[in-house]
């Protein structure tokens, strides 16, 4: 069974991770503290679960998930995920990560940024645009009607399908936007960002059902 290195496991990386045990994934759990910081998550995930170094998961782990603020990402270290799927959940919040002129401009986009730091490996998009409540809440056994889906972008066809087999396993269906340059579809302020899978509008942390279809149309309403 592959092995899931997390860098990073706050809110978005720690529901990976938390999905990733219930599919029957061993995960590696890493951050910027130390793996110290993570006994009682590791505690909580079970003996599936374990803490290591950036360093320690970005070795150990099959398909490695960056979930970093985008303002970290040249501390990813490269070497290690060379020929690994390295999957970014990562958005640009210029708030939080001061600006980069390049992702202001439209030059770019954060996802080809992770990508040109990690010439070698494959980077796929994706957990990006969902609340890290409505990830856990969402996930349905493959085949359910009210199964939700995912977008997922990347240069790289046998990584998106990679990706794409991991999410099936973890409880989402996935739908292909493209490549990595495609990413700004569903980006911060989008149609397919955040509130499509909420049930209220007015309350958005309820979770309700992204399907499919709601997603592609969200994706197709996107403007830059």
């Amino acid at each position: 069974m592959t092995t899931v290195g997390l860098i990073g496991s706050g809110n978005i990386g720690g529901t990976v991770a938390r999905l990733a045990v219930a599919a029957g994934y061993d995960v590696v759990l890493s951050n910027s503290r130390g793996p110290e910081t993570l006994t009682d998550l590791v505690d909580e995930l079970g003996e599936r679960a374990s803490a290591g170094t950036v360093q320690d998961a970005a070795q150990v782990g099959d398909l490695v998930v960056v979930s970093v603020p985008l303002k970290a990402y040249r501390a990813v270290p490269a070497q290690p995920l060379a020929g690994k799927v390295v999957i970014d959940t990562n958005n640009y919040y210029p708030e939080r990560d001061g600006n980069f002129p390049e992702l202001d401009s439209g030059e770019t986009t954060s996802s080809e940024l992770l990508q040109r730091h990690l010439p070698e490996a494959r980077v796929v998009k994706v957990f990006n645009n969902i609340f890290f409540k409505h990830l856990h809440d969402l996930a349905r056994p493959a085949g359910a009607a009210d199964r939700s889906a995912l977008p997922i972008a990347g240069d790289d066809a046998a990584a998106k399908a990679e990706v794409t087999d991991f999410l099936n396993r973890i409880g989402y269906d996935a739908v292909d936007v493209g490549s990595l340059a495609d990413g700004w579809r569903y980006q911060p302020d989008t149609p397919a960002y955040g509130t499509i899978y909420s049930a209220d509008p007015n309350n958005w942390e309820q979770s309700g059902q992204g399907d499919a279809g709601k997603l592609r149309a969200a994706l197709a309403a996107a403007t830059r």
